[in-house]
């Protein structure tokens, strides 16, 4: 586990420093580099952009990438089935639609458009598991499916907030609502980190439990696990993780669903290795898709829930050719 948790960790890194070096100002990236290392002696536009431009932004994609990767980590042992992640089962877009009446109603990002869009989360959340309910609480086929159409359910309402608006922030919503990034400041990268950080910690402990729940609700009671708490520890963190950060950026798609499956293959089921290599590998993943966003287009961006989106839905449709 340490030694792959430190390769993730070095990969990070690296990724990290490609994010600070390489953009649209043509300064080169030597320039760059010899400017994060050698602050003393950098001109000082190249440590503007890179410390105050650069680096908060890099900070709130590396976040948002492990908490999405997590997610749909989490999702896929709750349900055993490797097509769960937030987006897909609506989570995502219910946070999105508390979100965008933050907006409409002129609300800060928070705590205003935070706690709404927690609000669309958690209710999406019960609304899943109330039409799933019946027998069996974690039933994975009907919460797979009634999350698909959930989704689908949110995406219409989104679509009818925005015909409502009349105005320039039909453009910013449709922007945010493809994962976009380029807002990204200090402050969001401090509350961002405030909020997450201490869920990564709460995940990471419960991760021999996700291990035995794999096994069975059955075989993980008979070994000491409160299947049912757990369950709910689980899925409420993970709903406030990922509504922290739809409020932030928007939708960013697909990272719970290609992250997990990817080190599923690599390092095999341990919940123990998995949820730290999950953790650094979707906030690299999202560092280097947010870099591809803003350095592929030759004027502007896009945002980077277009890079997740094109490279999410061909897995999507792979893994479930396999599933049958």
């Amino acid at each position: 586990m340490l030694i792959t948790t430190l390769a993730m960790l070095a990969v990070l890194v690296g990724v990290m420093i490609l994010g600070l070096g390489m953009g649209s100002a043509e300064k080169g990236f030597m320039s760059f580099l010899r400017a994060m290392f050698s602050p003393g002696k950098a001109d000082p536009l190249l440590s503007t952009i890179i410390w105050e431009l650069r680096f908060p932004r890099v900070i709130v994609a590396a976040l948002v990438g492990a908490t999405l990767s997590l997610g749909g980590l989490v999702f896929q042992a709750l349900l055993r089935n490797p097509l769960a992640e937030p987006y897909i089962l609506g989570i995502s877009g219910g946070s999105a639609i508390g979100a965008i009446i933050g907006i409409l109603l002129g609300f800060a990002r928070f705590p205003g458009v935070s706690i709404l869009a927690f609000i669309g989360g958690m209710g999406t959340l019960l609304l899943v598991l109330f039409i799933a309910s019946g027998r069996t609480l974690l039933k994975k086929e009907a919460l797979l499916l009634s999350g698909v159409m959930v989704n689908a359910f949110c995406s219409a309402v989104i679509m009818f907030l925005i015909s409502l608006t009349q105005d320039s922030r039909i453009h910013n919503i449709m922007f945010w609502l493809m994962g976009d990034l380029s807002a990204a400041g200090r402050s969001e990268a401090m509350l961002m980190a405030a909020m997450v950080l201490p869920c990564f910690i709460v995940v990471f402990w419960l991760s021999n439990s996700m291990n035995l729940l794999l096994m069975g609700k059955e075989m993980a009671h008979s070994m000491g696990v409160n299947v049912r708490l757990i369950t709910v520890v689980l899925l409420v963190l993970t709903s406030f993780m990922v509504s922290a950060t739809v409020a932030s950026c928007g939708l960013v798609a697909f990272v719970g669903l290609v992250i997990p499956h990817l080190f599923r293959l690599i390092i095999g089921a341990d919940h123990r290795v998995l949820v730290p290599a999950c953790l650094f590998g979707g906030a690299g993943y999202l560092v280097l898709c947010d870099l591809l966003a803003r350095t592929l287009p030759q004027h502007g961006e896009m945002p980077a829930g277009v890079i997740t989106a094109m490279v999410g839905a061909p897995v999507f449709i792979i893994l479930l050719k396999r599933t049958g």
